[in-house]
């Protein structure tokens, strides 16, 4: 047998349904069709018809195991493959094996069997499967230790269902099929209680049909089937985020709780993003989509009624619903509108049309009547009355002939359609018409036509008039609209931007918002369980906080005021509802900000708690240690000691407290450091004086070379901080970069305006890569010293305090490797230059 086998899962919803019993049902029903079947491992738990069907069919013996005095029994995975049948039988899918098992999980055992080639049936109760392991506590109070992935379970060729109803359950219970006498009533008061059971049941019915229906979307996909197939009702509700649209989600709602129906809402976004509602609104038919329980969804498309049902067949609706056309009536004679569309195409999906407050009514006002500006259409207004009157003029002057005249009527009105839009066109076209009948038609001054070719010019005057009209004031419509989402893009960039850039946003956010739409004052409010509380502001509000604001979230409103005291136009409130979700990221990454710096102070506190403890511990008990020892000896009574032997156990006491009272200096220092409470005295000093200074109270001074020149410039620093910098970086030196017999050099030299003292050493220097980390507190990179001695003295504090000290003196400190090998320290400080300190 090669490949992968099939796996078969009997599912159920609780114990006790019956899963194991059809899986021995089904492995005799192949073992009589001459499959070779086995059992690997069952579990009857005492019921006496599950038992009775092991007989006949061939057992593989159990793996025992011994786990804490206890003996277990396990499936046998080396066995059956050894076997190799063609079908084993594994209970109890989701089971976790004994500690020893080669693998954790028995369904990491179903997996090596149906890779050696041999088809498994298994079972699995609801309760174990992870995605529902925390539903099923919610539900049952009891949380189940032992769960299979999701995906294992989807994996099987084969999911059946075995199905019992919760009273036939508890009978079965009360009978004592499923649990001993003693176990049945503890168990039908608790976890099989009728509710518990039926919240279970519906939670495998649910699942399992979500796998059933993915299996569907699959086979439709691999066939090609775009044509709906009405195995389950599914309702689709068409928005568009206005007023309307509450309307459609409730009445929606209301069609797909009455079949059980999913719901889902879906809004399609115009593909060259012209045309489209407010975030402000889709925000809110979102929260009333949710409400309602379906989930809501976006998709691009130039035709809303093609995109519209791409989406509704790709969910597999059934039921598409719709608003009646908000256009008027007089519009739909150009176009019927997307309703119309959507009937005409939706084939086989039963579509409703919901009438809504909004819908179209005979002299509805569309909002974009009148695109083009007030002097434009004055304009228009002038040329339709002068136009036709010069035209006039000019052919009973010059008469030139009637189609000669006709074409100069057409020309005006073209051009008055061009300048000034439908009325102006159409009032030049029947004007036009008016005098070339009465003043230049036979029979003249009167409004009689003779030729019916007359009367065919004049309409197709008026027709072309009102043709041109209607694309000017289209292409101005678009325009605007273009102008308007252009508009709209540079202000969400600014502000985007600004977010992405700017240390502290949301004051420079609320800025630009009052700068670009002419505010008075910008403020983001937050609610504090029944008040309002202002965030951040620009200006200062005028009124409650509460009179005039934008939704932002549920809880954070974006209040504005202008300085005329009139509310906000509707277009600039679209732009700012957009925009407003910009100021809630600003607020929510400044919150994020200030929780990251606080967990990173808290990690680093810890951190530097942690090391301190493993630090000092260690070096305080060991010049503690020494300190003792030696008092102790001093002290002994029975102890005779020459001078000599006190002379040195008196220089250990010393040496040990100085190396303790560095250390405290040291802590000290540091603390001083994370506080802030460094201030230096800035004065001019020599690097000369500063070096002889530091090496006069320094063991092993006398390992040290200077090469400081007394001509070198002074530099700008505090003395006693700048001592304490170089004491600190030549011991360090001395402790951990001289070798046997070597000498750690101090050498200064000018560079441009700044002198630099270099501590160089010979040691081991350090590992690649680690020279930053060489002035971070409580490190000792490879913890030993110059001649290999482990654990030499000192917590990693020295390099840490001379790093801070010169960064507050406003100097620089690195470290770099010596050619040759070993450690070069570079401490940096501005010269003073010139007479009387003056740089």
């Amino acid at each position: 047998m090669d490949g992968r086998a099939e796996l078969r899962i009997h599912f159920g919803a609780a114990p006790g349904v019956g899963k194991t019993y059809a899986m021995l049902t089904e492995a005799h029903r192949r073992a009589e069709r001459g499959t070779d079947v086995v059992v690997g491992l069952v579990e009857t738990h005492g019921r006496a018809r599950t038992a009775a069907l092991l007989d006949g069919l061939e057992q593989v013996p159990r793996r025992r195991v011994r786990h804490r005095g206890v003996e277990l029994t396990e499936l046998d995975l080396d066995a059956v493959l050894a076997r190799r049948p063609e079908v084993v039988v594994v209970d109890e899918l989701a089971h976790t094996n004994a500690p020893g098992s080669r693998n954790a999980h028995r369904w990491q055992d179903v997996d090596e069997l149906l890779d050696a080639g041999i088809s498994v049936l298994s079972t699995v109760n609801v309760q174990h499967l992870e995605s529902l392991n925390d539903v099923v506590e919610t539900i049952t109070g009891v949380r189940q230790q032992e769960t299979v992935p999701d995906e294992v379970v989807r994996r099987a060729e084969q999911v059946e269902l075995a199905d019992i109803t919760p009273e036939a359950l508890r009978r079965r219970m009360a009978h004592g099929n499923v649990y001993p006498a003693d176990r049945v009533d503890a168990a039908l008061s608790n976890y099989f209680r009728a509710g518990n059971l039926t919240a279970l049941r519906e939670l495998a019915l649910l699942w399992l049909a979500d796998q059933v229906d993915v299996a569907l979307r699959r086979h439709r996909a691999e066939q090609r089937i775009t044509r709906t197939w009405e195995t389950r009702e599914r309702v689709v509700v068409a928005v568009t985020g206005g007023a309307e649209s509450g309307t459609l989600i409730r009445r929606g709602g209301r069609i797909a709780a009455r079949t059980g129906a999913g719901l889902r809402v879906v809004h399609v976004l115009r593909g060259d993003g012209l045309a489209g509602t407010s975030a402000g609104g889709l925000a809110r038919v979102r929260r009333l989509a949710e409400a309602v329980g379906a989930s809501f969804h976006t998709v691009v498309g130039d035709d809303v009624p093609t995109a519209l049902l791409e989406f509704a067949r790709g969910a597999d609706a059934t039921q598409l619903v719709v608003g009646t056309s908000r256009r008027s009536r007089w519009a739909r004679l150009f176009s019927e509108g997307i309703g119309a569309g959507v009937v005409r195409e939706s084939g086989g999906i039963d579509v409703h049309m919901v009438n809504h407050d909004v819908g179209g009514r005979w002299f509805a006002r569309d909002p974009d009547r009148n695109p083009l500006p007030w002097p434009r259409r004055l304009w228009g207004w002038a040329l339709a009355v002068a136009l036709p009157a010069g035209v006039t003029a000019a052919a009973s002057l010059l008469e030139p002939g009637l189609s000669a005249d006709v074409i100069g009527y057409f020309l005006v009105t073209v051009l008055v359609a061009l300048v000034g839009g439908v009325a102006p066109a159409l009032t030049a076209a029947l004007l036009s018409g008016g005098l070339l009948n009465f003043f230049l038609t036979p029979p003249r001054y009167t409004l009689a036509v003779s030729d019916p070719a007359n009367v065919v010019a004049l309409v197709a005057m008026i027709a072309v008039g009102l043709l041109v009209a209607v694309l000017v004031a289209r292409a101005a419509r678009l325009a605007e609209r273009a102008a308007d989402a252009r508009t709209e893009a540079t202000l969400l960039t600014s502000y985007a931007r600004t977010v992405l850039t700017h240390p502290d946003p949301l004051p420079r956010l609320l800025a630009k918002f009052v700068e670009n739409f002419g505010l008075a004052s910008a403020a983001l409010v937050e609610r504090d369980g029944e008040r309002w509380q202002r965030v951040a502001a620009h200006g200062e509000p005028s009124g409650s906080e509460s009179d005039v604001d934008i939704e932002v979230a549920d809880d954070v409103h974006l209040v504005l005021s202008r300085p005329d005291g009139r509310p906000l136009p509707a277009t600039d409130r679209a732009v700012l509802e957009g925009a407003a979700g910009q100021a809630l990221v600003a607020l929510r990454q400044q919150r994020m900000a200030v929780e990251a710096a606080e967990a990173q102070r808290l990690a680093d506190a810890s951190r530097l708690r942690t090391a301190l403890l493993s630090a000092v511990g260690h070096d305080l008990r060991t010049p503690l240690a020494s300190i003792k020892a030696s008092v102790s000896s001093l002290r002994a009574e029975d102890l005779r000691l020459s001078a000599r032997d006190t002379a040195e156990l008196l220089a250990g006491v010393e040496e040990s407290a100085d190396r303790l009272t560095g250390l405290v200096d040291n802590l000290l220092d540091s603390s001083r450091l994370a506080t802030g409470a460094i201030a230096p005295h800035l004065a001019p000093v020599g690097y000369d004086e500063v070096v002889g200074a530091a090496l006069a109270g320094l063991d092993g001074a006398e390992h040290v070379a200077v090469d400081a020149d007394e001509s070198l410039p002074p530099v700008l620093a505090d003395a006693g901080l700048l001592e304490r910098v170089v004491a600190n970086v030549v011991q360090n030196a001395l402790r951990y970069g001289r070798p046997a017999g070597g000498r750690v050099v101090v050498r200064a030299s000018a560079h441009a305006e700044r002198v630099e003292l270099r501590v160089v050493d010979r040691g081991p220097g350090l590992p690649g890569g680690t020279a930053e980390r060489v002035f971070a507190p409580f490190e000792r990179l490879g913890d030993r010293g110059a001649r290999g001695d482990a654990g030499a003295p000192g917590v990693g504090l020295g390099l840490n305090v001379a790093h801070g000290f010169m960064t507050a003196m406003g100097g620089g400190i690195a470290a770099e490797d010596t050619p040759g090998g070993g450690l070069t320290i570079v401490l940096s400080l501005p010269a003073v230059l010139g007479a009387g300190g003056q740089r």
